[in-house]
């Protein structure tokens, strides 16, 4: 029987990557796929020759071809993909776009941002997942219906691999899934950074379109540590109107804008822009002032994705577990499906008009 490559091809999809927990064709690490009478030859590509996991891929590969063909003689070049001196091995590349959901201050609504944007994005066709990286507040639980789940761990390798819940189809990680609701989360600076990168190398994430990350607010390890771990697509900076929350907001955005982050700011979500009564769906009472978030946007010399006002369906639905943009509240549903809309159109632009994002190199 003659050997079919593309049979060879589909074998080793049964092949797992250690360090995703995807297959080793959708990371991309299969290259140069010849069949010769009974030899199959291919090379596969390591982060380094020092990989450690170089043995046992080398073995599955040679399981996972010769279950289908047992007179193949299977020949594995195992290659570097870059050399040790350049950028750091991105643990995500299966993921097209990380966006990062930031703000200056707690109790501006970020994480009702980032939860109703990865939805809006979802049901505008996209794969999305969900990383909740405000270890001292994890709201994400609450706000998807997942309070009191856990994990499971998956082994590959014998190396334990945490495997995400899910809502809504959306794979989703938290702190909030591992700790008590009323467990008081103490970490500093290591521990935190351990946490987050955890969630990053460790978690076996399905490849995506955009993974959103919910940010704690201000500027601290957790947003150095996620510039450090993985190529950050952009940033998206939700504020109030008032003055102190723009004041607060511009100290964030500026730390994406170093120059040894450059982080590009996709734009500016102004939340809680009004006040609009259900039973008034065509007043608009000016709480917290206005222009907060066309302020922060020409600061950022970026763009406004948005305004959501302050209407009870969106509290509501955050506490029940059902987020706004899935609800029928014309008002709120339409308010996040166009910051999605606009989300989704920042990010092609970026991605058409600027390099890649690097992951931050460690300052020795």
């Amino acid at each position: 029987m003659s050997i079919d490559k593309l049979k060879v091809t589909k074998a080793l999809t049964k092949v797992i990557d250690p360090q995703s927990g995807q297959d080793i064709i959708t990371m991309n690490m299969v290259q140069m796929v010849q069949v010769e009478g009974n030899d199959v030859n291919f090379s596969i590509e390591l982060p380094s020759l020092n990989y450690p996991h170089k043995s046992d891929l080398n073995f599955a590969c040679m399981a996972a071809v010769q279950e289908l063909y047992p007179e193949a003689n299977v020949n594995v070049h195992m290659a570097a993909r870059t050399p040790q001196s350049q950028q750091p091995t991105n643990p995500l590349a299966h993921i097209r776009n990380v966006i990062a959901v930031a703000s200056g201050k707690g109790g501006v609504g970020k994480s009702t941002v980032a939860v109703n944007l990865a939805l809006g994005l979802q049901q505008l066709g996209a794969k999305v997942g969900v990383l909740d990286a405000d270890l001292y507040g994890p709201s994400i639980p609450t706000m998807l219906g997942l309070q009191g789940q856990r994990p499971k761990v998956q082994n590959v390798y014998n190396q334990p691999k945490i495997l995400p819940l899910e809502a809504y189809g959306m794979p989703v990680i938290s702190i909030g899934f591992i700790v008590e609701p009323e467990q008081a989360v103490v970490l500093r600076g290591p521990r935190l950074s351990g946490v987050i990168k955890q969630f990053f190398n460790d978690t076996i994430w399905p490849p995506l379109d955009y993974l959103i990350v919910d940010l704690p607010p201000g500027t601290g390890d957790i947003q150095l540590t996620l510039v450090q771990t993985v190529p950050v697509t952009g940033a998206v900076m939700v504020t109030t109107p008032q003055e102190v929350a723009v004041v607060d907001a511009v100290k964030a955005m500026n730390m994406f804008l170093l120059p040894n982050v450059n982080v590009p700011i996709l734009g500016v979500v102004e939340n809680m822009a009004w006040f609009t009564p259900k039973e008034l769906p065509d007043h608009k009472y000016l709480l917290f002032g206005e222009g907060g978030g066309k302020k922060l946007a020409k600061m950022a010399q970026s763009v406004l994705l948005g305004q959501v006002p302050i209407v009870q369906g969106i509290r509501e639905g955050g506490d029940s577990g059902m987020p706004a943009v899935l609800g029928d509240e014309a008002i709120t549903k339409d308010a996040f499906m166009q910051l999605a809309q606009n989300v989704a159109r920042q990010v092609a632009i970026r991605n058409e008009m600027l390099e890649p994002t690097q992951i931050v190199k460690m300052q020795s």
